[in-house]
C-alpha cells in the first residue's frame, strides 16, 4: 500500500521513522524493557516518562510537557487545542488527519 519511496530494501544504515509498525526491537532494546523501571504514569509515577517530560519541557522552554503515546493522540490534543473544545477544524482534503486518521 505504501511503496519504499526511498529505495532501500532492507534497514541497513536507514533509520525510518515512518511508523512503529515498520521496525522491531532488537534484543538489547527487549532486555532494556524488560528490566525498566516503571509505574503507572496516569498518576504520574512512572519515572521514565516524568523524566521525559521534564527534558522537553525544558529543552523547548517550557514550563511542562506531556507524552502522549501516538501520534494520532497527538494531533487531537492540537485541534482540540485550537478549537478550545468546539471540535471543528478546516482541513485541505490532503491533510493526513482527513485522510489517514478518520478524523482522529
Amino acid at each position: 500500500m505504501y511503496p519504499n519511496k526511498i529505495g532501500v530494501k532492507s534497514s541497513t544504515g536507514c533509520i525510518d521513522l515512518r511508523s512503529d509498525t515498520v521496525t522491531r526491537a532488537s534484543p538489547e532494546m527487549r532486555q532494556a524493557m524488560a528490566e525498566a523501571i516503571v509505574g503507572d504514569d496516569v498518576y504520574e509515577e512512572d519515572p521514565t516518562v516524568n523524566s521525559l517530560e521534564e527534558r522537553c519541557a525544558k529543552l523547548f522552554g517550557k514550563e511542562a510537557a506531556i507524552f502522549v503515546t501516538t501520534g494520532t493522540m497527538g494531533n487531537l490534543l492540537a485541534i482540540m487545542a485550537h478549537t478550545m473544545g468546539r471540535g471543528e477544524i478546516i482541513v485541505g482534503r490532503t491533510s493526513h488527519i482527513h485522510r489517514w486518521e478518520v478524523g482522529g
